[in-house]
């Protein structure tokens, strides 16, 4: 079966799943006020999550088309998206495990991003469809198992997950890939793998206090993780190393009102071989190799409360990482912005938001190159409790980091819903 066919099966499934239930349901299936669009199921799911099953199937849509380039002409829409099943599993419950979960989670992506297709973005480092990428195939993007000791203060997780889930982790709402998700993964992505590919890994946590705990991992490298036919593959073959992340995590509640934030500041260490640059170009790099290394800060912080609710108000965040310029094309990245949620009193779970983030290039090695800045506003639809759309522009300097490169406009819609 081919990946089209496959995806017309799967929207057939679910439209036919979505059919049977609000003709059965409609009124409990499509109420604003539930969670999940196909309903409680008569009260079932809701019966389930209490005996510690939480079933979930989410699915992820980004429309992305070119309003304007400063040198081209080109215009084109393209569309991408993802589906995400999956299973949390509270073992203490279901099998009398103290403290002890387990995920399983399943992924499939289809589409294509604008960024791979419009002339005018040619070269572009970041991606207009954050959605897209790592093989539009499916894929087993976590399977592990957790489980807390020592009154709950250690904390250690094992199986196959990625490292953005719990190192230099951050909010995936904005649709631009350079104010998404973890950005080591974005910047050293031929070892640090991203959701939804996953590789067997460990990680270990602990409590110092309530409000800071410290962590550290060991993932295992393994390029054969990305290929379209391995993304259920639990084999070790192909393995090259590994990938060592440690982080320090503060999460306070600041001021009178207990405001919510959370600091991040963390180190990785590869294990595997990576290519030195030397010379103007990649094409120029030398035989022997290095390893990839670095570092980053996350800062978030709510910043004021609307009128007195501290559900709403104003939240800013800070992204920055660091890499090792000899083995790395990208030396560093910065993105800053602000969100604010619930500014009218009709739409108090709305938000609008705004970020802008700068990707640094190597000059060491690319000369020609300086520095590409990508930028984008949204307005996030708080439809129902299962739905969020959120429309955006996209502003592009400098694609590609090249000094006399294009500048870019795009429009998107990104839009989340809970089956």
């Amino acid at each position: 079966m081919s990946i089209s066919q496959l995806s017309k099966a799967v929207y057939t499934c679910l439209a036919a799943l979505l059919l049977a239930n609000t003709a059965t349901h409609a009124a409990d299936g499509l109420s604003t006020e539930n969670p999940w669009m196909l309903g409680d199921w008569n009260g079932q799911r809701t019966q389930l999550q209490q005996q510690g099953y939480d079933f979930s199937f989410g699915y992820t849509g980004e429309v992305a088309t070119l309003i304007d380039a400063k040198n081209s002409s080109d215009h084109g829409t393209e569309y991408a998206d993802q589906f995400a099943i999956g299973a949390h599993l509270d073992l203490e419950k279901i099998a009398g495990w103290k403290d002890t979960e387990a995920q399983i989670t399943v992924t499939q992506r289809n589409g294509r991003n604008l960024s791979n297709t419009a002339e005018a973005l040619d070269g572009h480092l970041s991606s207009m469809q954050e959605v897209w990428g790592r093989g539009q195939t499916w894929r087993l993007t976590d399977l592990w198992i957790k489980k807390k000791f020592l009154d709950q203060k250690l904390d250690v997780k094992v199986g196959r997950f990625g490292e953005g889930e719990d190192f230099n982790s951050f909010d995936c709402d904005f649709q631009n890939l350079a104010l998404c998700g973890s950005q080591v993964g974005n910047w050293v992505g031929d070892q640090w793998y991203n959701w939804p590919v996953s590789q067997w890994a460990a990680r270990v946590k602990y409590n110092l206090t309530p409000e800071i705990f410290t962590q550290v991992g060991v993932y295992e490298y393994n390029p054969e993780n990305l290929e379209r036919g391995k993304g259920f593959s639990l084999s070790t073959d192909g393995s090259k190393g590994a990938i060592i992340p440690a982080e320090v995590v503060w999460t306070p509640k600041l001021g009178e009102q207990k405001l919510p934030g959370e600091y991040r500041a963390g180190y990785y260490y590869s294990t595997a071989d990576a290519k030195i640059f030397d010379g103007v170009t990649p094409q120029d790099e030398q035989t022997q190799n290095g390893h990839h290394h670095g570092g980053w800060i996350v800062a978030k912080q709510q910043l004021t409360s609307h009128q007195g609710d501290t559900s709403r108000g104003l939240s800013g965040f800070v992204n920055v990482t660091v890499h090792d310029s000899k083995t790395n094309q990208v030396s560093d990245m910065q993105n800053i912005g602000l969100v604010y949620k619930g500014a009218m009193d009709a739409r108090p779970q709305d938000e609008i938001a705004l970020g802008v983030a700068r990707i640094n290039m190597n000059n060491d090695v690319l000369g020609n190159r300086s520095e590409e800045v990508d930028a984008e506003i949204y307005y996030g639809i708080h439809a129902t409790n299962w739905l969020t759309i959120r429309p955006n522009l996209q502003y592009v300097h400098h694609v590609g980091a090249y000094k006399d490169g294009e500048n870019v406009w795009v429009g998107g819609i990104k839009f989340n819903t809970s089956f």
